[in-house]
Order: C-alpha cells, then structure tokens, then sequence
C-alpha cells in the first residue's frame, strides 16, 4: 500500500454502512500522516504497519466518540501497532550512555569545524543542507526508545504528556528520552552530513 493508494478493509466491520462510510472517510484523510508517520518510525514494512493499524481502527470505530478528535486516534493506534511489531520481534532495547551524548555540542561543533567558510550564517545553512530525506535517515538512525518519542514530539506535535500515554511510560521517562534524543539526533546530524558529503561546499564563491 502507498501512500496515495486506496483503504482496503475486511471483516469485522463496525455496524452499519453509515459507520463504514465514516471510516473510510476518516482513513483515506488520514492516510498521507499515517504512512509519514510509519515511515518516520520505520524502515521495515510501514505500509504494511499502516494497513495493520487501519485493520485494527476499522474493527473499533464504534470506540470513538468524538469524530474531531479521529486523526490522532489514528496514529495513536499507528503507535501502538509498532510497539506490539517491537515486542513480537523481541527487539533489545537501546541504551545510549549519557556521557556519549551529553558532551557533543552541535552549534560549538558547527563553529569549530567550520563547514561553510563563506557563510555569515553557518547553524543554518548547515540545517539547510538537510532535505526531508535526509532527516528520515537520520531519525532512522536513533534507537527506537529515542526516535519515537522525538518524532510524536516534534514532527507530529503530540504533547508529553499524551506521548507518555501512547507509549505506557512515566511522564518523567519521556521527557529524559526527549532530552538524551535531542542531543542524540545532533550528533548524527553531524555524522550523517560527514559520511554523505553535505559539508563539502565545492569550494570558493
């Protein structure tokens, strides 16, 4: 399934045509944020992750009392969807040391090294250089404790609070996660620019 494909649905309907009706209104909507989130998430079947969790919305619509609050129910279910395919692959959990992320710096880094020598604005034209790919394979990169949490936070605007929900951890840990993950994307943005070439600038002016 891509991202622009239909919604294909099967047994276990929630009653009525009008219901149906509902559903697939709100999935197909819905269906360009979920795949962008599922692919933000992983790079292991995501539109098979999609159809799971459009499989398992459609046999509990009939949950959903509030119609408006639909898409983050969605993606909510999306998540939910990942940690069970996390949990069936009996995946080890991550850990990132703090030490390994606490020290590295990415603007003293970027001023140090000084990628852009002709450049009166280097933070940004370093963010610049990034396109939306680029950025996927970063996130990609990171250990899903930290990736996912980074990724409801602040590309899909989901508060801690309700992360910690989706997620069943203590408020207190999401906001770790979000902390050790910022500077942990940081310093794969740096990596990943050094191994891909988007610091060589080509030379002068």
């Amino acid at each position: 399934m891509a991202a622009g494909s239909g919604v294909h649905l099967s047994a276990d309907a929630p009653s009525g045509d009008r219901s149906k009706a509902a559903f697939e209104e709100l999935a197909r909507a819905q269906l360009p944020r979920l795949y962008a989130l599922a692919r933000r998430l992983t790079d292991e079947g995501p539109e098979d992750l999609v159809q799971e969790c459009l499989l398992r919305a459609y046999r509990a619509f009939s949950s959903l009392s509030d119609e408006e609050a639909g898409a983050r129910w969605l993606q909510a279910i999306l998540v939910n969807t990942f940690r069970d395919r996390l949990r069936k692959e009996a995946r080890s959990v991550q850990e990132v040391a703090v030490e390994e992320v606490e020290g590295f710096s990415l603007y003293r880094t970027i001023a140090d090294e000084d990628p852009f020598p002709y450049s009166d604005t280097l933070h940004v034209d370093f963010l610049r250089a990034f396109g939306n790919e680029d950025v996927r394979a970063v996130l990609l990169r990171m250990p899903e404790r930290y990736r996912v949490p980074l990724v409801l936070r602040y590309i899909h605007d989901f508060s801690t609070k309700e992360i910690a929900r989706m997620l069943g951890a203590p408020l207190g840990t999401i906001l770790a996660r979000l902390h050790r993950g910022r500077k942990l994307f940081e310093r794969e943005l740096w990596t990943y620019a050094s191994e891909t070439g988007l610091l060589q600038t080509g030379g002068e002016p």
